[in-house]
């Protein structure tokens, strides 16, 4: 899984590239044929013009579209393989403008060959070897053709960047994850537009493909392999990868015109663009500090897609007065409450026990989060697949009973039959006590309200929290940094997207034993029935099977807490065109080059 950082809260903010790990506060889109602006999938009315979705007008050239980012989300890395601290979904936003996917999937999870780089992928029957092809019209803005060395460029690069000695920045984000690096036996470039992908050992083609393959964007080779020793390649790459003006040779839709940390990155039409090439004049992503300063940017017309914090329901008729239009979006992924089972966390030996979370999973009242903070806009979760949107990967038996119903008493009663007993209002076991510290992201109203609410609940059950907020990207930071682990207890807000090694949702890099963001649960019937998901299948059902027993024992396991998914209520001004309908919300990377903006008729 892309366990991207994405962070996670309202609006596909700030969460990760890898899986997705993010704070939804700063997302955009919704599935092609969903949610529009007049009917949703929650059966809410959020606006009357449906000019922000599309429009049957000629589409006119010009124009500045402000693309408001999660608060406090700074993006901070600019090259397609991260290390663990840049893997968020709003890194990867900017990203995937400048440099094409070697895979793009759509909305609805199936490979978009028109717009990915590769033109198609054969394999042989027992899963152990690939063959690559790529689309020979995509070049770089140099007038380059995209080859198989630019692939074999990006390979390399993944490999010394997962080994043991890299140097800092890295490692790289998704080792481990698909199969790479270290499951691959040779990559060989048959050719300028093929390459042979050899497994070391059988594997599940579709997990391979969207999980393995998907990592491999293309680098420009002849401008940036400029060292002989990969090592040095790699510290130059890490070095350059936090400098947005370093990326001037790209085969995206956009290159980078100038760019302020904590401010704004502005980008422009790539002229050389082998796909739909953009027509506005320019396209930035501005930093906001606070949801109530991206509202005040939407009133003002400053940022014209943006999104509304569902604090700022009540104000919603402020900007659809004005003609902006609200849509509900959904990515897939599930939001969670993390646990620190860390070596060296001070809370490990009490939360590496199965019924303590439990205890904490009974007492989060999820569907009072939903109806009392997000408006109906965030559906509970059971387990590591959510319900909505909705996909073929939800298990049955989750889709009909939630394992874990908000129950406090009967939280209290699971803590006290294995030993624990109320000490001054906090349950007690020997030296042990039920304090904990949740961490959370600063910055927005709901999600403080959502953490305020846990807080109280888990009272009733003698479990004693002490609220920490913290911005974003020093939250995500901390949590997914191992050395880290004596710097927290439990942290909330994050969420993990299947928008990247993950499109194949198994949970080799969330739940397996050591995975990068398993935060230090490990489970051997765990590790087993993921290994299983990876294995090949004689028939789609065979391998649908065995993905849902991994689900199910999951939800149940509870290697994180399940939370509530929360949608990002998009707010498109009335002269933005097709930003819904090219937002593709359900993975979380909009294509921003068919956006467009109304001009005034002179």
């Amino acid at each position: 899984m892309f366990r991207g950082k994405r962070l996670r809260r309202t609006r596909i903010g700030v969460a990760a590239a890898s899986v997705g790990l993010m704070v939804v506060v700063a997302g955009c889109g919704s599935p092609h044929s969903t949610n529009t602006a007049n009917s949703t999938s929650t059966g809410h009315s959020t606006g009357t013009n449906t000019t922000g979705q599309s429009s049957n007008s000629k589409p006119t050239p010009g124009g500045t579209l402000v693309y408001a980012l999660a608060p406090q989300s700074n993006l901070n890395w600019f090259i397609p393989v991260v290390n663990s601290a840049a893997d968020s979904v709003a890194n990867f936003q900017l990203i995937f403008q400048l440099y094409k996917p070697l895979l793009w999937v759509n909305a609805n999870y199936s490979i978009n060959w028109q717009s990915s780089i590769a033109s198609k992928i054969t394999y042989n029957k027992q899963g152990t070897v690939y063959h690559l092809y790529l689309n020979p019209k995509w070049h770089w803005s140099n007038g380059q053709p995209v080859t198989s060395q630019d692939v074999l460029f990006t390979w390399h690069v993944i490999q010394a960047a997962s080994s043991a000695n890299a140097p800092a920045p890295w490692p790289y984000v998704g080792e481990g994850t698909g199969d790479i690096p270290n499951g691959i036996k040779s990559v060989v470039a048959n050719g300028p537009y093929e390459l042979t992908f050899t497994l070391k050992k059988p594997a599940n083609q579709q997990w391979f493909i969207l999980n393995g393959l998907i990592q491999l964007v293309p680098m420009p080779a002849k401008a940036w392999d400029i060292h002989k020793n990969i090592m040095n390649e790699i510290k130059y790459l890490g070095t350059h990868a936090t400098n947005p003006m370093f990326d001037t040779v790209v085969d995206g839709p956009f290159k980078m015109a100038k760019a302020q940390s904590d401010q704004y990155w502005q980008l422009v039409p790539n002229t050389s663009y082998d796909g739909h090439k953009s027509i506005l004049n320019k396209l930035v992503f501005q930093y906001e500090g606070s949801n109530s300063a991206e509202f005040a940017a939407l009133k003002t017309g400053s940022v014209n897609v943006g999104y509304l914090d569902l604090s700022e329901w009540a104000s919603r008729q402020s900007l659809t007065s004005q003609g902006d239009v609200i849509t509900p979006e959904y990515m897939f992924g599930y939001f969670e409450t993390q646990l620190n089972m860390f070596k060296g966390s001070p809370v490990r030996s009490i939360l590496d026990k199965l019924y303590v979370r439990q205890a904490l999973q009974m007492g989060i009242d999820r569907k009072s989060i939903n109806t009392d903070i997000f408006h109906g806009f965030a559906p509970p979760i059971d387990g590591p697949i959510p319900g909505t949107p909705k996909t073929n990967f939800l298990s049955p038996s989750l889709a009909a009973k939630n394992p874990y119903p908000y129950n406090p008493t009967a939280g209290k009663k699971l803590l006290e039959a294995h030993g624990w007993h109320l000490v001054n209002g906090v349950m007690t076991k020997g030296s042990q006590q039920m304090k904990f510290t949740l961490a959370f992201p600063s910055g927005t109203i709901a999600e403080t309200d959502q953490v305020e609410l846990m807080k109280q609940d888990w009272g009733l059950e003698g479990i004693d929290i002490t609220l920490k907020p913290l911005p974003a990207t020093t939250l995500e930071s901390i949590t997914y940094t191992p050395s880290d682990a004596s710097q927290w207890d439990l942290s909330t807000g994050l969420a993990w997207f299947y928008n990247g090694p993950g499109y194949w949702p198994t949970g080799g890099q969330l739940f397996a034993s050591n995975a990068p963001s398993g935060f230090g649960y490990t489970n051997s019937t765990e590790d087993a029935l993921i290994a299983a998901t990876h294995q090949p299948y004689p028939t789609q059902q065979a391998s649908m099977q065995a993905f849902y027993r991994y689900e199910d024992f999951t939800a149940k396991h509870l290697p994180v807490l399940w939370q509530n998914t929360q949608a990002t209520l998009a707010v498109h001004a009335p002269n933005v065109h097709d930003s819904v309908k090219y937002a593709d919300a359900s993975v979380g990377f909009p294509q921003m080059q068919y956006w467009w903006i109304s001009q005034p008729s002179s």
